[in-house]
């Protein structure tokens, strides 16, 4: 397997970004080949400051990079040499399996919407997070963060989404799924949400289990899969991070907390489109970077998008 790397993407690329992947060689599975993409002076250069072997690595040249404050539709267009435009052309083109960066996340999701293309079928893409369980698993959370407002039809589909997610690339054999609401009544929510709960009890391809609360997250009674529009996912993400900040402003070392921190968990998929891609944090440093490079094969080698195309018949 091929996995790109976005080498220039990032608040600290290309550094924490060669030295991210540099530490994912000895990590990932025999088989899988590190593609870095961006500029090739800067990449050999820290390679030979490092005392690694270019040879490690496909290099592939990019010589113009997209900015974190560039307009994303805009400068993907004409960015045509961009390290993420490259990326993305390789990916519909076959030359890599999977693709990755920490760079502009706007620019990242045209790229996955309008390159590599949306499954057809599928409504809207999401983008799929983690959330970590005190009994040591992890439950799937989507959207997190594309579509802040989602309707019914569209929430039930990130059941079905999380579902494939949370089977081939978390190994649970019958996820159950959760609507993340106010209160597990089903007459609690918005109309949309009242709606989406209909929907997903009636639905035949997913194990719905009702609507689930905040108190809920976290816990031994969290649902494997928890559906929710971006707005209300990227709230619930970005708190948790904040909760392992304030662990760790007040001298708190606890594992479960280290699990709440977004350079372990490395970078957020987005599950929908015809291949695979991983998006990072802007501030990523090179645990994140290695951490997304890993994810990144994990959702290769889990073949989730064709799972995905297979789910929704397209």
């Amino acid at each position: 397997m091929k996995i790109g790397l976005d080498a220039m993407g990032g608040d600290f690329a290309p550094d924490a970004t060669i030295d991210g992947a540099v530490d994912a060689l000895g990590k990932l599975p025999s088989g899988d080949r590190l593609v870095l993409i961006g500029d090739n002076g800067r990449i050999r250069e820290k390679l030979a400051s490092m005392n690694v072997e270019p040879s490690l690595f496909d290099i592939v040249p990019a010589t113009q990079v997209i900015e974190m404050s560039d307009h994303p539709a805009r400068a993907f267009s004409q960015k045509k040499d961009s390290s993420i435009a490259v990326g993305f052309g390789m990916l519909k083109s076959g030359l890599i399996d999977g693709f990755a960066s920490a760079g502009n996340t706007g620019a990242m999701l045209v790229g996955a919407s309008y390159t590599v293309n949306v499954i057809p079928g599928v409504f809207r893409p999401a983008l799929v997070a983690l959330i970590p369980n005190l009994n040591g698993s992890s439950s799937v959370i989507l959207d997190v963060g594309i579509n802040p407002d989602s309707k019914p039809d569209v929430l039930l589909q990130y059941g079905v989404l999380g579902t494939v997610y949370a089977r081939y690339v978390l190994g649970i054999k019958e996820p159950s799924v959760g609507l993340l609401n106010i209160g597990e009544e089903e007459t609690k929510g918005t109309s949309a949400v009242k709606a989406a709960y209909e929907l997903l009890r009636e639905s035949g391809d997913i194990i719905f289990r009702g609507n689930v609360e905040g108190h809920h997250l976290f816990t031994d009674e969290m649902t494997d899969v928890i559906v929710c529009d971006g707005f209300v996912g990227n709230v619930v993400l970005k708190m948790a991070e904040k909760f392992y900040a304030v662990a760790r402003s007040r001298g708190i070392r606890d594992s479960f907390f280290d699990r709440l921190n977004f350079e372990v968990v490395g970078g957020t998929p987005v599950v929908g489109i015809n291949e695979n891609v991983v998006v990072g944090h802007g501030i990523s440093n090179r645990t994140a970077i290695m951490n997304m490079m890993l994810q990144t094969s994990d959702v290769v080698h889990a073949d989730l998008a064709r799972k995905i195309k297979e789910a929704i018949g397209g």
